[in-house]
């Protein structure tokens, strides 16, 4: 698995460096005159990340909808598995034939927009246009102070919580804080033997802990990218992990499994709490119903600073698209706050427009509502409070593993809290 993934790193690091020198060598984008946009049919090439097949039905009405409306562009849609598109974009922008629309997350895409990727919209879009959408998640798509990407569709997690659990161990409503996390864990565990939840600190998996230190008031790094985290604040994050561990409050496993094993273990009955979407109640409805039944919903645990993450999908268009009007008007479209609005219904999602999110639908909440009904309400009750809380930033994955590292080594006793937060602020500054 070592040689997989230093593969696998390797060969990413040798499509930047190849994205890097195409991008020198393309630095002026062909006009629409050289390269026939004007003339004739326009084709846009729409890559999605894993919504197919479930939503062809939403995508191919999209589409045709569009072509309706604009019957000198066409739409070719193609949907990546999620474990092969970074690979894939990394190879079709470097070999000269990425598509015109990419479906991304701000993390990876931030990671490319440094290396002058994707065409900036702050010229392309009036004042007014960047306002329909959320302004924290429009934030969220800005590198440097250029914005690389349209929002479109977001989840707010939420905490989902077994009640039966909650019962047996005598514990009446769902933590709120990470401190009020760190008793409740406590206590379940001398209650009942179970462990109160599962979050994982692989460096190359979700980014839960890393969200926890923005939530709990430490910023990662300051205005010139330096660790920022080497402060007694910082180092208090550090201890409060540490201790959960050693307090064998935490599955010894999250030092080796990725989220998949939180979203085992509650629907075992193995842990009372998950973190999620509201959208995945339906699944653990269809493989643990007896747990789907004992389950609510409460807003996302914080820290001293009340902050909600919220995860979030973008349009990017690469730089040097040879259709820029026709890629600027679809990846407008199917961000617009209808599509958007259609979209969160079929996906169970939320919008990312300021209209979309204005709407009934995620606000009233019948007497009879499902436990699902219930949850993405919750969910989207939380975007006044949420942002993209990590950074746009390159290196920030390398940043996850300097930091998930040197705190697995305090965790396991190799190192003390402040020798695993110096190293990791000296090998950050340092890389």
């Amino acid at each position: 698995m070592f040689l997989i993934r230093h593969w696998k790193r390797f060969l990413a690091l040798v499509l930047v460096g190849l994205l890097s020198t195409w991008l020198i060598s393309c630095g002026n984008a062909p006009s629409d005159e050289a390269t026939g946009e004007s003339a004739g049919t326009a084709e846009v090439e729409f890559w999605t990340m894993q919504l197919s097949p479930k939503f062809d039905d939403y995508f191919n009405q999209l589409i045709a909808d569009f072509e309706a409306e604009n019957p000198d562009i066409t739409v070719k849609w193609v949907d990546v598995p999620w474990a092969d598109m970074e690979t894939k974009i990394l190879a079709a922008v470097s070999a000269g034939n990425a598509p015109d629309v990419v479906n991304l997350n701000p993390n990876f895409a931030s990671q490319l927009a440094a290396k002058g990727a994707w065409l900036t919209l702050d010229d392309k879009l009036s004042e007014a246009e960047q306002a329909v959408y959320l302004p924290k998640v429009w934030q969220a798509t800005q590198l440097n102070g250029d914005s690389f990407g349209f929002p479109w569709y977001l989840t707010a997690r939420v905490t989902l919580y077994n009640t039966d659990i909650f019962q047996a161990a005598g514990i009446a409503e769902p933590p709120a804080t990470f401190e009020e996390l760190a008793a409740v864990a406590k206590q379940i565990k001398e209650e009942t033997g179970k462990y109160a939840f599962f979050i994982s600190f692989v460096p190359e998996d979700a980014a839960d802990v890393l969200q926890s230190f923005i939530q709990m008031g430490v910023p990662l790094v300051d205005d010139e990218g330096n660790a920022a985290f080497n402060t007694p604040a910082g180092k208090q994050v550090f201890q409060y992990w540490t201790d959960l561990y050693q307090q064998e409050l935490l599955p010894k496993e999250v030092l080796t499994q990725g989220h998949q094993q939180a979203i085992q273990l509650y629907q075992s009955g193995e842990t009372a709490i998950l973190a999620s979407g509201a959208e995945f109640l339906d699944t653990i409805a269809t493989n643990a119903p007896d747990i789907a039944a004992a389950t609510k919903s409460a807003p996302q645990i914080s820290g001293s600073t009340g902050k909600k993450n919220v995860a979030a999908m973008d349009l990017v268009i690469p730089q040097a698209t040879d259709v820029e009007a026709a890629a600027l008007k679809f990846a407008t479209y199917v961000t617009n706050d209808a599509n958007q609005l259609s979209f969160a219904k079929a996906a169970n999602v939320l919008p990312s427009t300021v209209g979309a999110m204005e709407d009934s639908y995620f606000t009233d909440v019948p007497p009879d509502a499902t436990p699902v009904e219930v949850a993405r309400s919750v969910s989207a009750s939380q975007l006044d409070d949420a942002a993209v809380l990590i950074p746009a930033m390159e290196d920030v994955k390398e940043l996850q593993k300097i930091i998930y590292d040197n705190l697995q080594a305090a965790m396991l006793g190799d190192k003390t809290v402040d020798q695993a937060v110096a190293d990791a602020a000296d090998e950050w500054d340092n890389r």
